[in-house]
């Protein structure tokens, strides 16, 4: 762990440094309080300078929202074509979040935030980064993130396929985009599983919070393998599988992207958006160079039964962005030696379709989810 220096009081003090978005140690440090204003405060963070607050921690929050006003001034100017646009809004965004990024706090031995009407963060805390080792600072932004992860791991995400609630944890992407989940839960099984269900073995790949693994448990699938390679994943989805009582035929598993074996059927909802990631969360959404979407359909005739199928779950976002054609996923669907057998295409429902504001706007508008079916051949 990086450790980060600073002087205060004529003392000089250190702390482990923490970026989920694996920021740089700051190279440069002033500390805040009540008296900084908000324009200089964005003019140090603009140069390079972290702010480690030592004020009141409401008046911390409406700093970060009077600095993210002032960068929020500047909107990326439109592309000449998606892909530029989506290039532009992703450094813009960045950019926003390197700025917001370098209000800081510190973590006390237990976690604890020892500011002037400071909530207790932590067991937020805890959860998102394990047992306290020593302070450590981290940045407000990212804080924040971590205590409404702890509120959502506390009330779960409501969802109707399960009738029940899944509990997601601090960088495991959540379920609140239901489209995906219906898809799953609605699509007819194929024909040799429905036949006898109960016998049979299905795949979940990158589980993630494990809904998808629970869906498909709920539907009478025998046995469910649901892998992952995020630490934080696998015990959320274990978590989530004793929760609701599955434990005795979903098995978690820490492999590469298939687990041992073959299977009637394999799900798939990769990342739909190929770029890298910034950050821990945004791992779900961002694939780079698809490489787990091409996993997926290079590695699927081999560990599919006879007769089984693979259901890849996938928005057409790409698409409208630019970053991949409807050709290119074709081409890449018959390189595998596999075939489309069936297509069920649903609208999303998230409030960011309907934003007009959003630089995305018009791709936003005109996505669809995708759960293609595939069968060898």
């Amino acid at each position: 762990m990086s450790i980060l220096h600073w002087t205060e009081d004529h003392t000089t003090h250190s702390a482990g440094w923490h970026s989920e978005s694996a920021a740089a140690l700051p190279r440069r440090l002033v500390v805040a309080d009540d008296r900084l204003k908000a324009a200089t405060a964005y003019r140090l963070a603009c140069e390079g300078t972290a702010l480690l607050w030592r004020g009141d921690f409401p008046h911390a929050r409406q700093l970060l929202r009077a600095m993210a006003r002032r960068v929020d001034r500047k909107p990326p100017r439109p592309g000449d074509s998606p892909a530029e646009s989506f290039a532009l809004h992703r450094r813009a965004r960045g950019h926003r979040a390197r700025v917001l990024g370098r209000l800081l706090v510190l973590l006390e031995d237990d976690h604890s935030l020892a500011l002037r009407r400071a909530p207790d963060v932590r067991r937020a805390c805890t959860e998102a980064y394990g047992a306290p080792r020593g302070p450590l600072a981290v940045s407000l932004t990212e804080l924040l993130g971590v205590i409404g992860a702890g509120q959502w791991r506390e009330k779960g995400v409501p969802v109707p396929a399960l009738g029940a609630r899944v509990h997601p944890h601090y960088g495991v992407f959540s379920p609140v985009r239901g489209e995906y989940v219906d898809l799953v839960a609605r699509t007819p099984l194929p024909a040799p599983v429905g036949h006898d269900a109960g016998r049979r073995t299905a795949f979940d790949l990158g589980t993630g919070t494990g809904v998808l693994a629970l869906v498909l448990a709920r539907r009478g699938l025998g046995r469910v393998v649901a892998t992952d390679i995020n630490p934080r994943a696998l015990a959320c989805a274990r978590e989530n599988v004793r929760r609701l009582r599955f434990a005795d035929r979903v098995d978690v598993v820490d492999s590469g992207l298939f687990p041992e074996g073959r299977a009637h059927l394999v799900v798939c909802n990769p990342p739909w958006l190929p770029a890298r990631p910034t950050s821990a969360v945004e791992q779900g959404v961002y694939d780079p160079d698809s490489a787990m979407l091409r996993g997926f359909l290079n590695g699927l005739a081999s560990r599919l039964e006879p007769g089984g199928e693979g259901w890849l779950v996938l928005s057409d976002l790409a698409e409208h962005l630019g970053l991949r054609t409807r050709r290119d996923l074709l081409a890449a669907v018959e390189a595998a030696g596999l075939r489309v057998v069936g297509r069920t295409d649903t609208r999303p429902r998230h409030p960011r379709a309907a934003d007009a504001t959003d630089p995305l706007h018009a791709a936003r508008a005109a996505e669809v989810t995708s759960l293609w079916r595939l069968a060898v051949g």
